[in-house]
């Protein structure tokens, strides 16, 4: 059983946090995120720490507890540092290129993809084979970057494709390599 939800959350300096209406809002210097808090949570914010505690013992009130949590702490870390996610591009003549926020994949199709991403979040080219993907909500920041990945994601031979940085991929031999033995 999980206890993420009992764990205290360190408030840094220069990050707010009120709740008005079941809405605890997160303001910081990079911006600022709302998270619904559920009926049965409570929150109290005492100096730099936050106390998030359950009302009952029900299954339902218990999953919440350990989900908002996380939610909250996920966005008081997105507002005081964001959040960022790097993407490589392996493969012959596959690069990528920004044009205006969107994402211009060239990557062995007969077309070009286009990538949108979504609101509140930034795509930036390194180089022509390395992505960053950076934001302040978590969630938007991991769901691009995975949207990127599913355009082209690597293959076991060749290893040809779009990956995460530092992603291992499992290589498998051909069919000539495994006939000779």
């Amino acid at each position: 059983m999980s206890r993420i939800g009992y764990k205290v959350i360190d408030l840094p300096s220069t990050v707010t946090v009120t709740v008005n209406d079941g809405v605890a809002l997160v303001k910081g210097p990079k911006g600022t995120l709302e998270v619904k808090v559920p009926a049965s949570i409570d929150l109290k914010i005492e100096g730099a720490l936050i106390h998030v505690s359950r009302e009952n013992e029900e299954r339902q009130t218990k999953e919440n507890h350990g989900t908002f949590r996380a939610l909250l702490h996920n966005a008081i870390v997105g507002v005081s540092e964001g959040f960022s996610k790097t993407l490589e591009i392996v493969g012959i003549g596959y690069r990528a290129a920004l044009k205006g926020n969107d994402l211009l994949l060239n990557i062995g199709f007969a077309h070009d993809v286009i990538v949108s991403p979504e609101p509140g979040v930034k795509i930036t080219c390194k180089t022509a084979n390395i992505v960053i993907v950076e934001g302040i909500d978590r969630q938007a920041v991991g769901q691009t970057a995975a949207r990127i990945r599913e355009v082209r994601k690597p293959e076991p031979y060749g290893g040809k494709g779009i990956k995460y940085a530092g992603e291992h991929i499992i290589r498998k031999e051909g069919k000539r390599a495994s006939a000779k033995k």
